[in-house]
């Protein structure tokens, strides 16, 4: 299996790329992992509808471009669905036995994601309502890979 995180946006804060790269050894063991950044449109301040709209599409078609027609894609969206972790760990055991051998996870912008990219994905996913920031996002989601791995390990780190 092969998991793809696809972000949007450079990762600038050290003590995020630590984190992410601590979780990247550790997921090294039970998956191939791609981690990709993205560029991000600069959003002027007071930016319009349209505006937003302009730049979410650019993003998009960035973001579509790296996803493969037989990726199971998995776009964080605060509309999502929530799980818990052993939901979670399960759902990403069910998706390969379904026969999807590369999973694409999704992470926008500061604006979010257009329709584009939630229409493709497959599953669309919260980690609730709260807002984060989307670099930190793709920390707390390699920790939840990492964690569901573990789960499915039946290992006592999720304890």
């Amino acid at each position: 299996m092969k998991i793809k995180v696809i972000t949007v946006g450079k990762l600038k804060e050290r003590y995020l790329k630590d984190g992410i790269a601590e979780y990247s050894k550790r997921l090294s063991r039970f998956t191939k992992l791609e981690l990709l950044e993205l560029a991000d449109e600069k959003t002027p301040d007071k930016a319009s509808q349209a505006e937003n709209e302009q730049i979410l599409a650019k993003e998009a078609e960035r973001i579509l471009s790296k996803i493969n027609e037989r990726d199971f894609v998995i776009a964080l969206a605060i509309e999502g669905n929530q799980f818990p972790s052993e939901e979670f760990s399960r759902k990403l055991e069910d998706i390969t036995v379904k026969g999807f051998s590369e999973i694409s996870f999704v992470i926008g912008g500061s604006l979010g994601l257009a329709d584009s990219v939630k229409k493709r994905a497959n599953l669309l996913m919260s980690f609730g309502k709260l807002t984060l920031p989307h670099q930190l996002m793709k920390l707390v989601l390699m920790e939840q890979i990492y964690r569901a791995f573990m789960i499915q390990q039946g290992s006592p780190y999720h304890k």
